[in-house]
């Protein structure tokens, strides 16, 4: 399923609009039941305005009535391309238990610890 999932965000990234920064990015989120979505980058003039895959792909999940985030994928055009804060604390929101980026995969308590929201385990 890895490289399913990673191929599924290489698919999303060539739709991504990245006038500004030239840098394309695709998402695929697998949620908990096994379902997939994907998200690309929208930049935008305004650059506040602008929407990362990640969260792209998080609003399509939310969109069809899913909650739960098993893993994340993500894809630049240059090597790794790790989730930014923002992203990282929507992924948080929805319980997201793992990233693949590169080849890498890593644990996303390891890129966000001492998370907070609903979709976070709580410390004893």
């Amino acid at each position: 399923m890895p490289l399913d999932l990673l191929d599924q965000a290489r698919r999303a990234a060539r739709h991504a609009y990245a006038p500004y920064s030239g840098f394309p990015v695709g998402a695929a989120v697998l949620t908990s039941t096994g379902e997939i979505f994907t998200g690309c980058n929208v930049e935008n003039a305004a650059y506040g305005s602008t929407l990362c895959a990640e969260r792209g792909a998080v609003m399509a999940m939310v969109a069809a009535g899913f909650r739960e985030i098993d893993t994340v994928a993500v894809v630049g055009p240059d090597g790794p391309c790790w989730p930014c804060g923002a992203c990282r604390q929507v992924l948080a929101e929805f319980g997201c238990r793992r990233v693949l980026v590169d080849g890498h995969e890593v644990a996303f308590a390891d890129l966000l610890p001492r998370a907070f929201g609903p979709g976070v385990q709580k410390l004893d």
